[in-house]
């Protein structure tokens, strides 16, 4: 999110990703420190970048977060706020979700009151990740310079609540859930990473906090839905025996 473009295998700053001669016809630029291609992404095919964040792979994670999005091509503010909507939705939809399996919850409230107790725990819980996420960050990687853009990448590698959306259409397990869950987490505390440049343990750490403390004061909105989750814990563990 810097003005100056990263390589991705280094995290070097370029000032360009390639040169364009002519329509289709361009050069990939080589990164000064390490002396490899910049961004070899630029070339690949989307479900390509896609399969690799699903991997876990930094140089993807540098291409989506510095050369991808940078505010030469990319409005932040615009695209922060969609986000924070889109996260916002999808977590409602996986508290819904969590309330249509309790089912002495869904038929002993209203519509109406469950959906205002969904947004109220989903706000609470949200506003309880990033303060403590800023209040861990600042404790263990001193990054308080660059907040907006630790947000927008903490947004950003959120991606896998995307996969909630299948449920509208498949039947899973609850442990699919709780694999989301722990799937994002990992993804978060890649970008962190990424952009901080620290250890892992400390990004994990980091992480860890900010998600155990969403859990927490979830937990005071949705209480029942610890026992879906730890149901679904347990039944996941089983399959690994079996495996």
């Amino acid at each position: 999110m810097a003005s100056e473009y990263r390589c991705v295998g280094c995290g070097f700053r370029v000032k360009s990703l390639f040169i364009q001669y002519s329509p289709g016809n361009i050069r990939i630029m080589k990164c000064g420190s390490c002396k490899e291609v910049a961004d070899e992404y630029i070339e690949c095919e989307r479900m390509i970048i896609f399969i690799d964040l699903i991997l876990h792979r930094p140089k993807v994670y540098r291409h989506v977060l510095y050369n991808a999005i940078n505010p030469e091509t990319v409005n932040i503010q615009h695209l922060l706020w969609k986000l924070v909507f889109a996260c916002l939705l999808l977590d409602s939809y996986r508290s819904l979700f969590l309330r249509r399996i309790d089912e002495k919850s869904s038929f002993s409230e209203s519509s109406v009151l469950i959906c205002i107790k969904v947004l109220i725990g989903v706000l609470s819980a949200n506003a309880a990740f990033v303060f403590s996420f800023a209040i861990a960050a600042k404790s263990l990687l001193n990054e308080v310079s660059r907040r907006r853009e630790i947000v927008l990448g903490i947004l950003i590698s959120s991606y896998f609540k995307i996969f909630l959306l299948a449920m509208l259409v498949w039947e899973f397990p609850m442990s699919v859930i709780f694999i989301v869950d722990i799937l994002i987490l990992t993804s978060n505390s890649m970008a962190l990473k990424v952009m901080t440049e620290s250890t892992a343990t400390r990004c994990i750490a980091v992480c860890l906090i900010a998600h155990s403390v969403r859990f927490l004061v979830g937990q005071i909105f949705e209480p029942t839905t610890f026992l879906t989750q730890f149901g679904s814990l347990m039944y996941l563990s089983s399959l690994f025996r079996i495996v």
